[in-house]
């Protein structure tokens, strides 16, 4: 198994009005949309952007002017301290909404760095107010999208302050191979696992010797796979209850 056995990614369509033609769109992952709402999501969208592997999104320190939304690829946001220890505050699958934390705090909060090569739909920041009063119904898709990153901060909060090794990489394990499927990126049960061990140990608090003796004991006991950056889960229910992994079914989610 590996990455290039799979098709590119697939970029943002050049047409007249993209929106009409976005393939997430047609995803049960997320709700459908007026035709009114989707003229003002056309309206407020400013073109598209490609951003290599490594890459930053949105630099951390620097205030940004754009938003965006992942349209596919891998991403994750972080923050990193003055001797550049980094936390990852969470991982971004297409359909995510970046940037929008900024809107409702002081100063810059964050970092976002591409894991993959990302495709991104590009947002002017200074149009964000005028959705909101024209079309409050997007305003509160984007309320909506940005209480869950925070909900999903909350759970990395408690993984890394209450559960020990093994239940910290079991949970991350789950909800990211969970996601995954979620925005359809499963192939024959694996799906795309982009990230390293540093990347792990920097979502979870471990030290890199932990994370790598904890991935490794986890694959010994045959509950899950990597392989040239795929990801398998064997024994799903062993895994979730290891890493008391009980997340309710996903609900479809706004796409901006």
């Amino acid at each position: 198994m590996k990455l290039e056995d799979y098709s590119a990614p697939v970029y943002p369509p050049h047409c007249p009005h993209p929106c009409e033609s976005c393939e997430l769109r047609g995803s049960p992952a997320f709700n459908p949309v007026s035709l009114d709402e989707l003229r003002a999501i056309q309206s407020f969208r400013d073109g598209s952007r490609v951003v290599e592997a490594g890459r930053p999104v949105i630099e951390e320190h620097r205030a940004s002017s754009q938003l965006f939304t992942l349209y596919s690829g891998w991403a994750f946001r972080f923050k990193t301290l003055s001797d550049g220890r980094r936390q990852i505050l969470s991982f971004l699958l297409p359909g995510d909404f970046i940037g929008v934390q900024d809107e409702f705090s002081d100063g810059r909060t964050h970092g976002v760095e591409a894991a993959t090569l990302v495709t991104l739909c590009v947002f002017p920041r200074d149009k964000l107010w005028p959705l909101f009063r024209s079309q409050p119904r997007l305003g509160y898709d984007i309320t909506w999208l940005a209480a869950r990153e925070e909900k999903m901060v909350d759970d990395n909060l408690v993984t890394t302050g209450r559960r020990n090794a093994m239940e910290r990489v079991a949970m991350l394990l789950m909800h990211l191979y969970r996601r995954a499927q979620r925005a359809g990126l499963e192939r024959d049960g694996w799906v795309e696992f982009p990230f390293n061990q540093q990347h792990i140990a920097d979502a979870i608090g471990l030290s890199l010797v932990h994370t790598n003796k904890t991935l490794r004991r986890l694959q010994r006991l045959g509950l899950h796979k990597l392989d040239g950056g795929w990801l398998r889960i064997l024994e799903p229910k062993a895994l979730e209850t290891l890493g008391d992994y009980f997340e309710r079914p996903f609900r479809p989610t706004p796409l901006i």
